[in-house]
Protein backbone atom coordinates (compact mmCIF):
# COMPACT_ATOMS: atom_id res chain seq x y z
CA UNK A 1 0.00 0.00 0.00
CA UNK A 2 2.53 2.83 0.70
CA UNK A 3 2.92 5.34 3.08
CA UNK A 4 -0.21 7.37 3.02
CA UNK A 5 0.31 10.84 1.81
CA UNK A 6 1.09 13.92 3.64
CA UNK A 7 -2.09 15.41 4.57
CA UNK A 8 -2.74 18.85 2.68
CA UNK A 9 -4.28 21.96 4.80
CA UNK A 10 -4.60 24.96 2.68
CA UNK A 11 -5.30 28.14 4.09
CA UNK A 12 -7.55 31.00 2.15
CA UNK A 13 -4.62 32.95 0.70
CA UNK A 14 -3.11 29.75 -0.20
CA UNK A 15 -6.12 28.14 -2.10
CA UNK A 16 -7.25 31.32 -3.99
CA UNK A 17 -3.45 31.65 -5.57
CA UNK A 18 -3.34 28.24 -6.46
CA UNK A 19 -6.70 28.62 -7.99
CA UNK A 20 -5.50 31.53 -9.45
CA UNK A 21 -2.32 29.48 -11.16
CA UNK A 22 -5.09 27.20 -12.69
CA UNK A 23 -6.63 30.27 -14.23
CA UNK A 24 -3.86 31.68 -15.84
CA UNK A 25 -3.47 29.36 -18.81
CA UNK A 26 -0.90 31.61 -20.23
CA UNK A 27 1.72 31.23 -17.68
CA UNK A 28 3.76 28.08 -16.91
CA UNK A 29 2.41 24.74 -17.74
CA UNK A 30 4.37 23.17 -14.70
CA UNK A 31 2.79 25.57 -12.31
CA UNK A 32 -0.85 25.29 -13.39
CA UNK A 33 -0.35 21.40 -13.18
CA UNK A 34 1.06 21.62 -9.87
CA UNK A 35 -1.13 23.79 -8.70
CA UNK A 36 -4.13 21.08 -9.56
CA UNK A 37 -2.25 18.56 -8.10
CA UNK A 38 -2.20 20.14 -4.30
CA UNK A 39 -5.83 21.10 -4.84
CA UNK A 40 -6.67 17.53 -5.72
CA UNK A 41 -4.82 16.61 -2.39
CA UNK A 42 -6.49 19.27 -0.31
CA UNK A 43 -9.87 17.63 -1.43
CA UNK A 44 -8.52 14.51 -0.31
CA UNK A 45 -8.10 12.22 -3.31
CA UNK A 46 -5.79 9.95 -3.81
CA UNK A 47 -2.27 9.35 -5.46
CA UNK A 48 -3.59 6.98 -8.24
CA UNK A 49 -6.74 9.31 -8.67
CA UNK A 50 -4.82 12.50 -9.17
CA UNK A 51 -2.15 10.95 -11.32
CA UNK A 52 -4.77 9.82 -13.58
CA UNK A 53 -6.89 12.81 -13.54
CA UNK A 54 -3.31 15.23 -14.34
CA UNK A 55 -1.90 12.93 -16.55
CA UNK A 56 0.72 11.78 -14.52
CA UNK A 57 2.73 9.18 -12.19
CA UNK A 58 1.71 8.66 -9.14
CA UNK A 59 5.80 9.53 -8.39
CA UNK A 60 5.22 13.17 -9.00
CA UNK A 61 2.13 13.60 -7.81
CA UNK A 62 3.96 12.41 -4.29
CA UNK A 63 6.57 14.65 -5.22
CA UNK A 64 4.60 17.85 -5.29
CA UNK A 65 2.54 17.13 -2.28
CA UNK A 66 5.99 16.82 -0.10
CA UNK A 67 7.68 19.78 -1.41
CA UNK A 68 3.99 21.68 -0.93
CA UNK A 69 3.85 20.41 2.49
CA UNK A 70 7.49 21.28 3.38
CA UNK A 71 7.99 25.08 1.51
CA UNK A 72 4.21 25.74 0.88
CA UNK A 73 3.81 27.99 -2.44
CA UNK A 74 7.33 28.59 -2.93
CA UNK A 75 7.89 24.78 -3.23
CA UNK A 76 6.23 24.50 -6.82
CA UNK A 77 8.30 26.86 -8.14
CA UNK A 78 11.14 25.28 -10.26
CA UNK A 79 14.80 25.16 -8.25
CA UNK A 80 17.69 27.21 -9.92
CA UNK A 81 19.49 24.60 -12.51
CA UNK A 82 22.91 24.15 -12.45
CA UNK A 83 25.11 25.40 -15.73
CA UNK A 84 27.80 27.10 -16.99
CA UNK A 85 28.97 29.71 -14.87
CA UNK A 86 29.09 33.61 -15.80
CA UNK A 87 32.23 34.61 -17.85
CA UNK A 88 31.35 38.15 -17.32
CA UNK A 89 30.76 39.72 -14.07
CA UNK A 90 28.61 42.93 -14.18
CA UNK A 91 30.91 45.08 -14.56
CA UNK A 92 31.53 44.25 -17.75
CA UNK A 93 27.87 44.77 -18.63
CA UNK A 94 28.23 47.89 -17.48
CA UNK A 95 31.44 48.78 -19.37
CA UNK A 96 29.34 47.47 -22.73
CA UNK A 97 26.56 50.00 -21.79
CA UNK A 98 28.39 52.39 -20.96
CA UNK A 99 30.29 52.50 -24.31
CA UNK A 100 27.27 52.20 -26.17
CA UNK A 101 25.34 55.10 -24.46
CA UNK A 102 28.22 57.57 -24.36
CA UNK A 103 31.12 57.22 -26.63
CA UNK A 104 31.37 56.85 -29.66
CA UNK A 105 34.03 55.05 -32.33
CA UNK A 106 36.41 56.53 -34.29
CA UNK A 107 35.69 57.29 -38.04
CA UNK A 108 32.10 56.14 -37.80
CA UNK A 109 28.86 57.50 -36.76
CA UNK A 110 27.86 54.40 -34.31
CA UNK A 111 28.73 51.15 -32.62
CA UNK A 112 28.69 47.89 -34.31
CA UNK A 113 29.05 44.62 -32.50
CA UNK A 114 31.90 44.08 -34.30
CA UNK A 115 33.43 47.24 -33.55
CA UNK A 116 32.50 47.66 -29.47
CA UNK A 117 33.73 44.04 -29.10
CA UNK A 118 37.58 44.93 -30.35
CA UNK A 119 37.40 48.36 -28.88
CA UNK A 120 36.42 46.67 -25.19
CA UNK A 121 38.44 42.98 -25.93
CA UNK A 122 35.16 41.28 -25.21
CA UNK A 123 33.46 38.74 -27.31
CA UNK A 124 31.04 39.51 -30.25
CA UNK A 125 28.24 36.88 -28.48
CA UNK A 126 28.30 39.14 -25.18
CA UNK A 127 27.77 42.35 -26.58
CA UNK A 128 25.26 41.06 -28.91
CA UNK A 129 23.49 39.16 -25.83
CA UNK A 130 23.68 42.78 -23.64
CA UNK A 131 22.25 44.81 -25.90
CA UNK A 132 19.69 42.41 -26.72
CA UNK A 133 19.04 42.24 -22.55
CA UNK A 134 19.13 46.05 -22.38
CA UNK A 135 17.62 47.34 -25.36
CA UNK A 136 20.02 49.86 -26.82
CA UNK A 137 20.00 49.78 -31.15
CA UNK A 138 23.16 52.01 -32.12
CA UNK A 139 22.64 51.42 -35.59
CA UNK A 140 18.91 53.20 -35.41
CA UNK A 141 17.79 56.88 -35.21
CA UNK A 142 14.71 58.77 -35.28
CA UNK A 143 13.40 62.36 -35.76
CA UNK A 144 11.42 64.55 -34.07
CA UNK A 145 9.90 67.83 -33.82
CA UNK A 146 8.91 69.98 -30.87
CA UNK A 147 6.43 72.55 -32.46
CA UNK A 148 6.64 76.34 -31.47
CA UNK A 149 3.24 76.81 -32.03
CA UNK A 150 1.25 77.78 -29.22
CA UNK A 151 -2.03 76.99 -30.85
CA UNK A 152 -0.85 73.59 -32.08
CA UNK A 153 -3.49 71.30 -29.66
CA UNK A 154 -5.93 72.92 -30.95
CA UNK A 155 -4.92 72.14 -34.69
CA UNK A 156 -4.19 68.62 -34.45
CA UNK A 157 -7.25 68.11 -32.86
CA UNK A 158 -9.54 69.57 -35.93
CA UNK A 159 -6.95 67.29 -38.36
CA UNK A 160 -7.81 64.73 -36.56
CA UNK A 161 -11.46 65.15 -36.58
CA UNK A 162 -11.49 65.44 -40.06
CA UNK A 163 -9.62 62.55 -41.00
CA UNK A 164 -11.90 60.36 -38.13
CA UNK A 165 -15.53 62.20 -38.19
CA UNK A 166 -15.45 64.44 -41.44
CA UNK A 167 -18.85 66.24 -41.74
CA UNK A 168 -21.46 65.36 -43.48
CA UNK A 169 -21.88 66.32 -47.37
CA UNK A 170 -18.18 67.38 -47.32
CA UNK A 171 -14.53 66.00 -48.69
CA UNK A 172 -11.52 65.76 -46.78
CA UNK A 173 -8.41 66.23 -49.42
CA UNK A 174 -4.94 66.15 -48.23
CA UNK A 175 -2.98 67.79 -50.23
CA UNK A 176 0.82 68.27 -50.91
CA UNK A 177 3.61 69.36 -53.72
CA UNK A 178 6.38 66.82 -55.13
CA UNK A 179 8.72 69.15 -56.87
CA UNK A 180 12.15 68.41 -58.37
CA UNK A 181 10.68 64.96 -60.04
CA UNK A 182 13.33 64.37 -63.06
CA UNK A 183 11.16 64.37 -66.39
CA UNK A 184 13.59 61.06 -67.83
CA UNK A 185 12.55 59.15 -71.59
CA UNK A 186 14.92 56.52 -72.76
CA UNK A 187 17.05 57.35 -75.89
CA UNK A 188 15.00 55.06 -78.15
CA UNK A 189 11.34 52.95 -78.32
CA UNK A 190 10.74 50.22 -76.01
CA UNK A 191 10.42 46.65 -77.25
CA UNK A 192 7.18 45.13 -75.98
CA UNK A 193 6.90 41.89 -73.90
CA UNK A 194 6.98 38.68 -76.70
CA UNK A 195 7.23 35.04 -75.93
CA UNK A 196 10.54 34.08 -74.32
CA UNK A 197 11.90 37.58 -74.25
CA UNK A 198 10.99 40.55 -71.77
CA UNK A 199 10.08 43.99 -72.00
CA UNK A 200 13.33 45.72 -73.27
CA UNK A 201 14.51 49.48 -73.09
CA UNK A 202 17.74 50.95 -74.03
CA UNK A 203 20.23 51.92 -71.17
CA UNK A 204 20.25 55.21 -71.50
CA UNK A 205 17.85 58.02 -71.48
CA UNK A 206 17.54 61.74 -71.99
CA UNK A 207 17.21 64.75 -69.61
CA UNK A 208 13.99 67.57 -69.81
CA UNK A 209 14.24 69.17 -67.07
CA UNK A 210 12.51 68.59 -63.97
CA UNK A 211 8.35 68.92 -63.05
CA UNK A 212 6.17 69.46 -60.19
CA UNK A 213 3.16 67.19 -59.56
CA UNK A 214 0.52 68.61 -57.26
CA UNK A 215 -1.83 65.90 -55.54
CA UNK A 216 -5.15 65.71 -53.52
CA UNK A 217 -5.55 62.87 -51.81
CA UNK A 218 -9.26 61.73 -50.83
CA UNK A 219 -8.75 60.41 -47.09
CA UNK A 220 -12.22 58.34 -47.62
CA UNK A 221 -11.98 56.90 -51.20
CA UNK A 222 -7.91 56.79 -51.30
CA UNK A 223 -8.86 58.48 -54.80
CA UNK A 224 -6.28 61.24 -55.64
CA UNK A 225 -6.97 64.59 -58.12
CA UNK A 226 -3.69 65.18 -59.26
CA UNK A 227 -1.55 68.02 -61.51
CA UNK A 228 1.60 68.67 -63.27
CA UNK A 229 2.98 72.14 -62.86
CA UNK A 230 6.51 73.65 -64.40
CA UNK A 231 7.01 75.34 -61.57
CA UNK A 232 5.88 75.07 -57.54
CA UNK A 233 4.92 79.09 -57.20
CA UNK A 234 1.18 80.09 -55.00
CA UNK A 235 0.09 81.08 -58.85
CA UNK A 236 0.70 77.10 -59.63
CA UNK A 237 -1.18 75.97 -56.77
CA UNK A 238 -4.25 78.22 -57.35
CA UNK A 239 -4.16 76.95 -60.62
CA UNK A 240 -4.00 73.29 -58.76
CA UNK A 241 -6.88 74.23 -56.35
CA UNK A 242 -9.11 75.52 -59.42
CA UNK A 243 -8.55 72.44 -61.04
CA UNK A 244 -10.28 70.34 -57.61
CA UNK A 245 -12.63 72.75 -57.34
CA UNK A 246 -13.92 71.82 -61.14
CA UNK A 247 -13.90 68.20 -60.11
CA UNK A 248 -15.36 67.99 -56.75
CA UNK A 249 -19.32 68.07 -56.97
CA UNK A 250 -20.71 71.59 -56.44
CA UNK A 251 -23.19 70.64 -53.47
CA UNK A 252 -19.92 69.17 -51.30
CA UNK A 253 -17.77 71.38 -49.11
CA UNK A 254 -14.26 71.10 -48.94
CA UNK A 255 -11.83 70.91 -46.40
CA UNK A 256 -8.01 70.84 -47.70
CA UNK A 257 -5.40 69.37 -45.05
CA UNK A 258 -1.71 71.27 -45.72
CA UNK A 259 1.32 71.95 -44.56
CA UNK A 260 3.15 75.07 -43.34
CA UNK A 261 5.03 75.59 -46.65
CA UNK A 262 5.19 79.24 -47.95
CA UNK A 263 3.39 78.20 -51.14
CA UNK A 264 0.73 77.49 -49.17
CA UNK A 265 0.47 80.31 -46.77
CA UNK A 266 0.01 83.62 -49.72
CA UNK A 267 -2.39 86.26 -49.54
CA UNK A 268 -3.52 84.99 -52.72
CA UNK A 269 -3.74 81.00 -51.68
CA UNK A 270 -5.70 82.34 -49.01
CA UNK A 271 -8.16 84.95 -50.61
Amino acid sequence: MGRPGAAIILSDEEREELQRWRRRRSGSSGLYVRAGIVLDCAAGLSGAEIAERHRTSQQTVSKWRGRFSRERLAGLSDAPRSGQPRRHGDERVQEVLDATLNRRPKKATHWSVHSLSEELGIPRDFVHRVWRAFGPKPHLSRSFKLSADPHFVEKVRDVVGLYLDPPDRALVLCVDEKSQIQALDRTQRSLPLNYGTPETRTHDYRRYGTTTLFAALDVATGRVIGNIKRRHRSVDFISFLRHVDRLVPADLDVHLILDNYGTHKTARVRQ
